[in-house]
């Protein structure tokens, strides 16, 4: 982070702000949940060093939510308390 962006004040997110988030996001937001400025964060994008993975949809970086739950060790849970994907402990393998 440069002295500039620190000087900004570059808010990070909740642990409830970032699992409220929909299975995609923007850069700036996934940028702000990283706490790295707008500068840093699109700059790794374009240079392919993004902590994530990073989408390239025309004009626009989009940032899947679970690869950056995971990178921040959260994880979304079911309404039953299982995390998100548990299926009846097969893992989904049929039996």
């Amino acid at each position: 982070m440069t002295a500039s962006e620190s000087s900004r004040g570059v808010r990070g997110l909740t642990g409830d702000e970032l699992l409220a988030l929909p299975a995609v996001t923007d850069l700036d937001t996934s940028n702000r949940a990283l706490m790295i400025g707008r500068s840093t964060g699109y700059g790794l994008a374009k240079q392919g060093e993004y902590p994530v993975k990073v989408l390239r949809l025309g004009n626009a970086y989009r940032v899947v939510t679970a690869d950056l739950l995971k990178l921040l060790g959260l994880e979304r849970r079911q309404p039953d308390g299982e995390p998100a994907g548990a299926q009846d402990g097969h893992h989904g393998l049929a039996a």
